[in-house]
């Protein structure tokens, strides 16, 4: 998986101890992040059903256990992307398996921008002063790497209108 420019040593290492911070309490830091991504974009809240039952507000669907175990899948594609910061190869096919299930649910590509800057506020909150610039340099380019490896997902299906 290319990411342009490969991760140095010191970026991973900075990603590594920065996820040792969010790691241990995955759905409240994926909280911050759901929060934050309904209130930059409230529409993706749509995308979120289940039963059949559309969720009147972030709130609802927040605190819905459904919700909840996607936060928990979100935060273990993160672990795993942390997990396997040598070798982002290895996650290739799974990340573009995911991106093909995203785009099945109407997920648009351009999404993910929006994903990455509630990532970044979550990691900021998380982290406090410890969010460096180079803390966030290297977590930028991780999740664009994820984000590459997902977009091939869209590119083996017909885009949808």
């Amino acid at each position: 998986m290319e990411s342009g420019m490969p991760l140095t040593g010191g970026q991973r290492a900075l990603i590594r101890e920065s996820w040792k911070r969010v790691s241990g309490s995955p759905v409240q830091h994926g909280l911050v992040l759901f929060t934050r991504l309904f209130d930059l974009d409230p529409d993706l809240l749509l995308l979120f059903q289940y039963n059949c039952k559309q969720f009147a507000s972030p709130q609802e669907c927040l605190s819905a256990p459904e919700f909840l175990d996607h936060i928990r899948k979100v935060m273990l594609v993160i672990d795993a992307a942390v997990s396997h910061l040598e070798d982002l190869s290895c996650l290739e096919e799974y990340l573009c398996n995911l991106g093909k299930k995203h785009q099945a649910v109407g997920v648009k590509i351009e999404s993910f921008s929006t994903v990455g800057e509630s990532l970044l506020y979550m990691l900021e909150k998380c982290l406090g002063t410890a969010f460096s610039p180079e803390v966030q340099e290297a977590w930028i380019k991780l999740y664009s790497a994820v984000v590459k490896a997902m977009r091939r997902g869209w590119d083996t299906l017909p885009e949808r209108d």
